[in-house]
């Protein structure tokens, strides 16, 4: 499997950054995982020579604007995804919505749409992870995001891919709201594997405190050999990864070959 950073929060091999994040995955079949803020992925591909019209599939691993404005740019392609993506979303105290930038409807006309909670297989080795349980006592029990009504939101759209290799299962998550410790389970649970040989993505992690310690301990219960904490994952918790697990900061431009 390869993975090209087409966006990632910080430059580099000179292509641009914005507070987002996408990637284009090539293993038995190519595939665009998220779309990250704006047209940046269209001028990184053009750089990193890639033809984004030539990539059939998009995965969309939750419906805020970070990592769906790109969908803009976009067409005439599989667009798979949870149904409450293309849901109200907002942040408690902004009048700024942070959802995506099309309408379910506008969706159905430029994609073929596939919306689904349940697993959703992509190729025969890559599995689109559905709606995550929220298993563990200790990821995603509080939220800063609001429904439409004013009750919390959990985001229960947000997911990520499993992906089958000889070395063990590579989970790719866009976000991890419902928490990355959560993923990776349900991931090993849909594959059928007790192996978990990489994780890559935003991790949603802020704090070098007691949810982050826990969340440590699990990797190194389950000897994940490569984490690729990125996006969400802020300087304290990247720091302490760093000093655990000896961790590289994935840039604009990277690729990863497992």
């Amino acid at each position: 499997m390869k993975l090209t950073v087409l966006n990632e929060n910080v430059a580099g091999n000179d292509c641009s950054a914005e507070h987002g994040l996408s990637y284009f995955i090539e293993d038995d079949t190519n595939l665009l995982f998220d779309t990250g803020p704006s047209d940046v992925i269209i001028r990184n591909a053009e750089k990193l020579k890639i033809d984004l019209d030539k990539i059939p599939t998009v995965v969309l691993s939750h419906g805020h604007w970070d990592h769906g404005n790109g969908l803009l740019y976009l067409k005439d392609k599989k667009l798979i995804t949870h149904p409450e993506s293309f849901s109200f979303k907002h942040r408690r105290g902004s009048k700024v919505t942070n959802g995506l930038p099309i309408t379910l409807r506008e969706a159905k006309e430029r994609f073929n749409l596939i919306l689904t909670r349940d697993p959703y297989p992509v190729s025969e080795n890559i599995t689109f992870l559905g709606e995550i349980p929220r298993i563990n006592d200790f990821e995603s029990k509080t939220t800063s995001f609001i429904k439409e009504d004013g009750s919390p939101d959990f985001m229960p759209d947000d997911s990520a891919l499993a992906i089958n290799s000889p070395k063990g299962l590579i989970v790719v998550t866009g976000c991890s709201h419902s928490g990355i410790c959560n993923i990776a389970e349900h991931a090993r649970y849909v594959m059928g594997s007790d192996k978990v040989y990489a994780v890559i993505g935003g991790f949603h992690l802020k704090k070098d405190d007691k949810v982050l310690e826990k969340t440590i301990n699990y990797f190194k219960k389950l000897k994940v050999e490569h984490l690729y904490p990125s996006h969400c994952t802020e300087l304290p918790a990247l720091a302490r990864f760093y000093c655990e697990f000896g961790i590289m900061q994935l840039l604009s431009g990277d690729i990863l070959t497992f």
